[in-house]
């Protein structure tokens, strides 16, 4: 299982760097700053698919949480960069900021209903002992 998710990780972070080159994308403006909500869900999406390769390692719950944005933040940086490069897009910092929110927000929503299991869990044996 491993190995699929590590596949995932690769094959989407490809993806990201083949859109990143591309010098425009037809996407069709329906609020502004829509290309920030963008990111956000794109990065959202990287930080479940390495917390998901990240939790088959030898690692804690939350080493994984923090390994997870981590790589998010810093492939999200080394994506703005690379776009610097391509004739029609530049790099902003704004988009990185969007990226690592994305992911940030994935990661702590999955920790929180990691810690709601958790604890309807204790639930559950406290009330199974009466």
């Amino acid at each position: 299982m491993r190995f699929f998710w590590l596949l995932l990780v690769i094959a989407y972070s490809a993806f990201i760097f083949y859109l990143s080159d591309q010098p425009s994308l037809a996407v069709p403006a329906l609020f502004p700053q829509q290309d920030k909500l963008l990111h956000a869900i794109a990065y959202g999406v990287l930080a479940f698919l390495a917390l998901n390769y990240l939790k088959h390692q030898p690692l804690t719950f939350n080493a994984a949480l923090v390994y997870s944005f981590f790589y998010c933040a810093l492939y999200g940086v080394s994506d703005e960069w690379h776009q610097s490069f391509i004739d029609g897009r530049q790099a902003d910092v704004f988009d990185w900021l969007a990226d690592c929110s994305g992911a940030l927000f994935l990661l702590i929503s999955v920790k929180g209903l990691q810690n709601d299991v958790v604890l309807k869990a204790k639930i559950g044996k406290i009330f199974h002992r009466l």
